[in-house]
C-alpha cells in the first residue's frame, strides 16, 4: 500500500515550505531568567564618628569627604557601604564616595 499524496503536496518545494512553517511552530520551553542575587550591604560611618585612615592623605579634606571616601572604598572592595540620604544631600560625602570607589577598584 502507497500513501498518495493531493497533487498539491507532490511539488518538492511546497512539502519543504510546509515542512517548515510546521517545524516554526514548535516552541521550546525555556526557563525564565533568575535574577542574580542582590549585593549585600553594610551600614555606613556615622556622620559624626571619624573614619580609619585610608591608605592615601586625606588630613585637608573634611570630614564628610573623609567618610564617603572610606565607604566608597569599603564598597570596591566587599559589600556596598553608602548613606543614601547623605549621598543624594551631602556634595562632599557623593565626592569622597566616588572618589574612594574608583580608586580603591583600582588596586
Amino acid at each position: 500500500m502507497t500513501l498518495r499524496l493531493p497533487p498539491l503536496l507532490r511539488r518538492p518545494g511546497l512539502s519543504v515550505l510546509l515542512a517548515m512553517a510546521v517545524a516554526g511552530c514548535a516552541q521550546v520551553a525555556t526557563r525564565p531568567a533568575a535574577e542574580p542575587p542582590a549585593k549585600p550591604t553594610a551600614p555606613p560611618i556615622a556622620p559624626e564618628k571619624e573614619p580609619p585612615p585610608p591608605p592615601i592623605n586625606l588630613s585637608g579634606f573634611p570630614l564628610p569627604y573623609r567618610q564617603g571616601y572610606a565607604d566608597g572604598c569599603a564598597s570596591a572592595t566587599g559589600a556596598e557601604r553608602k548613606d543614601a540620604a547623605r549621598f543624594a544631600s551631602d556634595g562632599n560625602y557623593r565626592t569622597g564616595w566616588q572618589d574612594g570607589l574608583a580608586l580603591c577598584r583600582k588596586k
